[in-house]
């Protein structure tokens, strides 16, 4: 049995009985078999689907939120904000599908040449507890709407929103077996992946889980796509908007307690606007509201689990003993873990060098452009960076010089369905999202008339 544990309360609420290897293999076979009628629909007969299933989530976002809530601790305000931004990417991939995998035509010495964009199959998506909605909509919305179809192995403790998920697309009006979640543990994937049925596989997760995956991958020789942990940069500048810097780095790193891939996670600083800039970080932070998830007013939730935040409790203290300085929180209580803040933070401390996942923050401080840019640069990740500056000509001088897949200006690095997503180094690669995303699981096909 696979159980759903409540974060904050510590009871199981629910529990899921794990497929055995005859239920796999007849899942398998109704999505291979449902392929090859779900090929040949026309554009306009997946988004009329598509925008039901968007509906249904608007419709419904409250339901489905308090799921979320209750599986992994996340604030319900944030969880609705999360069900209703899935909305937004089917309705996205709805309308832009059909342009996006349009014919390309292409002048050769033949009477006619082009490239075409057709459906591959089978797509396995191997996703994360941190955002149980988003993650896996942001790959089916635009892998149904070009024409495969989606299995879901999501982590095991968000097993009830992995079926809500499921519920969505099937109240959508989609056929049957266009998209399945597959209730079964982690040792059950490598045979997924390399059955024959199965074309290729998405995955978001943490490094080790991103590598054994690419692994049975590759020896398949099946199309992969990975989108791994992040420790990203948010850099403030000497001519940076303090007021609005400080607001927007608080959301970047505290919104869902910190468990975001994406979040702000390593803060560095000009030296001459450090004291201006720490005294209403810490004053914003400090009135951040911790409590139930299920309070519209909480801002801060538990961690998913209490390993987790056991884990970040030791990043905090192995840089303390490395001469870091807490200033603001570094208490936890079971799965709970204080808004935390620390100063004096080096390259070669984990709240630097590590992936932190949830609510603390390490402040860096550098004297010249050149000194922030390596910092940046330094990390073994590379999925985004944010830059607070009022001169956009120098902004837009830099940005070449970061090795990362997005930089942000004076915003928090975010996903969005019309931009593409996706890291460099070990934060994975591939692209999800926009017409880079959907063409990640389709066959180009070149064709020539002579």
């Amino acid at each position: 049995m696979i159980e759903s544990k409540n974060p904050y309360t510590g009871e199981v609420i629910d529990k899921f009985k794990e497929l055995n290897s005859k239920q796999i293999d007849e899942a398998l076979e109704a999505a291979d078999s449902r392929f090859k009628e779900w090929r040949t629909t026309s554009f306009k007969q997946r988004a009329d689907h598509m925008r039901k299933a968007a509906k249904e989530l608007k419709d419904n976002a409250k339901e489905y939120a308090k799921d979320i809530s209750l599986e992994m601790g996340k604030p319900i305000i944030q969880a609705i904000s999360e069900v209703e931004k899935c909305a937004w990417v089917c309705e996205y991939y709805a309308e832009n599908a059909e342009k996006h995998l349009a014919s390309k035509t292409i002048k050769t010495d033949a009477s006619k040449s082009y490239v075409s964009y057709e459906p591959i199959g089978v797509v396995l998506a191997v996703m994360p507890w941190n955002y149980p909605f988003w993650q896996v909509f942001r790959f089916a919305a635009p892998a149904l709407m070009a024409g495969n179809i989606g299995i879901l192995k999501h982590a095991s403790n968000v097993m009830r929103s992995a079926n809500n998920i499921q519920k969505v697309f099937e109240r959508a009006g989609f056929p049957e077996a266009c998209f399945q979640n597959l209730v079964l543990s982690s040792s059950k994937i490598e045979n997924i992946i390399r059955d024959k049925r199965v074309k290729a596989v998405t995955l978001t997760g943490s490094k080790p889980a991103g590598a054994a995956v690419a692994s049975v991958a590759g020896e398949e020789i099946k199309k992969s796509v990975l989108e791994l942990g992040g420790s990203n940069a948010l850099v403030i500048f000497k001519d940076a908007n303090i007021g609005e810097s400080v607001k927007t780095c608080v959301m970047a790193r505290f919104q869902n307690t910190g468990q975001s891939c994406i979040a702000g996670k390593r803060l560095i600083i000009h030296e001459s606007v450090e004291e201006e800039f720490m005294e209403e970080f810490v004053k914003q932070v400090r009135e951040l509201k911790s409590g139930d998830p299920l309070d519209e007013d909480t801002f801060i939730g538990t961690l998913a689990r209490e390993d987790l935040a056991e884990e970040l409790e030791k990043q905090v203290k192995d840089s303390v003993k490395d001469g870091a300085k807490i200033i603001l929180g570094g208490k936890r209580d079971k799965a709970y873990m204080e808004p935390t803040i620390l100063t004096g933070v080096t390259p070669k401390m984990k709240m630097f060098t590590e992936e932190t996942f949830g609510p603390a923050i390490g402040v860096t401080t550098f004297k010249k452009n050149e000194e922030a840019i390596e910092l940046v640069n330094s990390s073994k990740f590379g999925l985004g960076v944010s830059l607070f500056t009022e001169d956009m000509k120098f902004a837009e001088k830099i940005v070449p010089e970061f090795e990362d897949g997005a930089v942000f200006i004076n915003e928090l690095v975010k996903s969005d369905p019309r931009l593409p997503f996706g890291g460099t180094k070990i934060s994975g690669y591939g692209r999800e999202l926009s017409e880079d995303g959907i063409k990640e699981f389709v066959n180009r096909k070149t064709v020539y008339f002579k």
